[in-house]
């Protein structure tokens, strides 16, 4: 599979989940990064999931987490966190 199958694939399946803004790859990691801090877990914890060698890097998520709204991460972490 190539890098553009696999946004193809992600792009299609947002839009048969009602998700109607864009949507690639890297959201769906960005996404459980967001719903992880959301939820309150450490972000030495979230760090290690995300697999960051640098903790500023995840630091980055827990500051823009907030200013999300208009992001389509921001939809699927508020999606995830409302199913569980």
């Amino acid at each position: 599979m190539t890098r553009n199958n696999v946004a193809a694939a992600v792009a299609t399946l947002a839009t048969r989940a009602g998700i109607h803004r864009r949507m690639t790859p890297h959201t769906l990691p960005h996404a459980a990064i967001t719903a992880a801090l959301n939820s309150g877990a450490h972000l030495r914890d979230v760090q290690d999931f995300a697999r960051h060698a640098d903790p500023k890097t995840t630091m980055r998520y827990d500051r823009n987490r907030h200013s999300l709204d208009h992001h389509a991460t921001y939809a699927i972490a508020q999606y995830i966190a409302g199913s569980e």
